[in-house]
């Protein structure tokens, strides 16, 4: 599957959909945007079942205020509709793979049982 493009109007279908979800804030007179635009292309096709997204920060610049992006690139991932992970900067090839492995490996019931967690006020 090859990328698609996020914008205001797709983003939350987009992170609330099952499994994996990969976001790439980007824009087109970034240098290493352009050095990284292929290797997530590539990972799109290699990995059909994970949602790659790119969202263009010149474009959607509500987007980019919303998920607080001060660098690009930066990749964003979601599992199951929870944000797991945010680093600016590109990443080679391999070192996405790896991290796609580690989004794999999560253990899910234990991330949503911390979420819950926390969220719950203080006992008084």
């Amino acid at each position: 599957m090859s990328t698609q493009t996020i914008t205001q109007d797709n983003i939350a279908q987009a992170i609330n959909a099952d499994g994996i979800v990969l976001l790439d804030f980007w824009a087109s007179w970034c240098m290493p945007c352009r050095m990284f635009g292929p290797v997530f292309e590539k990972s799109s096709e290699a990995h059909p079942e994970i949602l790659h997204g790119k969202v263009n920060t010149d474009e959607q610049q509500e987007l980019g205020a919303v998920f607080q992006i001060r660098s690009i690139p930066t990749l964003v991932a979601f599992r199951d509709g929870i944000m797991v992970y945010s680093q600016p900067g590109a990443l080679r090839g391999a070192d996405l793979n790896s991290l796609i492995e580690q989004i794999q490996a999560l253990d899910m019931d234990a991330i949503r049982a911390e979420i819950a967690q926390r969220d719950q006020p203080a006992a008084q």
